[in-house]
């Protein structure tokens, strides 16, 4: 067992809480680094002799450097994970300024090597004879702020990985499984299938997503961290799905619809602008779907390759068909979904692994 610690940052999130539980595994020591009145519900009975909470904000660097003590290892993996909000600084202060900030007190401790969690949006998209690889430029000007996000918070890491601190970077495609207790937009479009009404089968537009299980996730980042070079990046990914596949993967799994008639990409744009309107106007919840967001991918794919994880780091990835099975066993088994809709799904409801 390591005699430093390892920081966290995002520790109370889906993926970070995930890391944190695996790394608590190997034997490492773990500061979980999250914000005051943050939901530690999935962070309680761990071990506390090697298991301890640093609070603070990631966008307050001295706050991230007053954490770091006694660490020789950082992963940063906090960020504002919403596809929209009604005004951008609320998703991108968290994810450019918090990784400036974070970084700049890593700079300080002089770490021996610090993992930065960023996102396949920082690749913009790709059509469906290719899947994109970490040379991949981004291609998306005008994304929706999301996208944006992760894009920029990448450029200030190369700028801090170019000055020589030694810093790996991932890049996760869309993530499921067990543990998305906010949930996630992936996770909260998973609960839409699940409460849709009986024999409602979704449209679905020709796009396509990149599934990876969030513990595959979790252990790529451990990878990067032991066997990453510096200054590189790594695509973390599962299997390619179009929409289709995927909904069809859904009903196969649950016995609920499957996927309906092709919708065209104007249909979803106009979907998504009423949807943002009716956001702005009377609040609740984040859109499904946004004006940018149906522009840019519902005709178009976010699939990837992780072939160069896969060769320098050893990483490896589940089938989406059981990573979706135990994100579908999760939500159940924890109450997200209501009882009546519960009773619908035709899931024998095993222990998930």
């Amino acid at each position: 067992m390591s005699a430093s610690w390892t920081l966290v940052t995002g520790a109370s999130g889906f993926i970070g809480g995930e890391l944190v539980r695996q790394l608590l595994a190997q034997g490492e020591r773990v500061k979980a680094f999250v914000r005051p009145g943050s939901n530690l519900k999935y962070l309680r009975g761990l071990p506390p002799e090697r298991f301890q909470l640093a609070y603070g904000d990631i966008t307050v660097s001295h706050t991230v450097y007053r954490a770091l003590a006694g660490c020789s290892t950082l992963y940063h993996v906090a960020s504002n994970f919403r596809m929209w909000a009604p005004r951008p600084e609320q998703v991108l202060q968290p994810a450019v300024e918090g990784t400036r900030a974070t970084l700049e007190a890593a700079w300080k401790r002089d770490l021996s090597k610090v993992v930065v969690t960023s996102s396949i949006a920082a690749l913009g998209r790709s059509s469906a004879a290719e899947s994109m690889d970490e040379h991949h430029e981004f291609n998306l000007p005008d994304a929706e702020v999301y996208i944006r996000s992760k894009y920029e918070a990448e450029q200030v890491a190369h700028e801090f990985a170019a000055q020589g601190l030694p810093l790996v970077i991932v890049n996760p495609s869309t993530v499921f499984g067990p543990g998305d207790w906010k949930p996630t937009p992936s996770g909260e479009s998973l609960l839409r299938y699940l409460a849709n009404p009986p024999g409602l089968r979704v449209p679905i537009t020709r796009g396509g997503i990149n599934a990876v299980d969030v513990e595959d996730v979790a252990r790529g980042h451990i990878l990067a961290m032991q066997r990453g070079r510096a200054g590189e990046r790594y695509i973390l990914g599962g299997d390619n799905l179009s929409f289709e596949q995927l909904f069809l993967t859904l009903s196969e799994l649950t016995g609920l619809a499957a996927p309906g008639g092709l919708q065209s990409a104007a249909t979803a744009a106009l979907l998504g602008r009423v949807l943002e309107l009716k956001s702005r106007v009377w609040g609740g919840k984040d859109p499904i779907i946004t004006y940018r967001l149906a522009r840019d991918y519902a005709d178009s794919f976010a699939w990837v390759s992780s072939a160069k994880a896969e060769a320098e780091l050893g990483y490896t990835h589940r089938p989406a068909r059981e990573t979706l099975e135990r994100a579908v066993r999760w939500f159940l088994a924890n109450g997200y979904v209501s009882p009546r809709a519960s009773q619908r799904v035709r899931l024998e409801l095993r222990p998930h692994t």
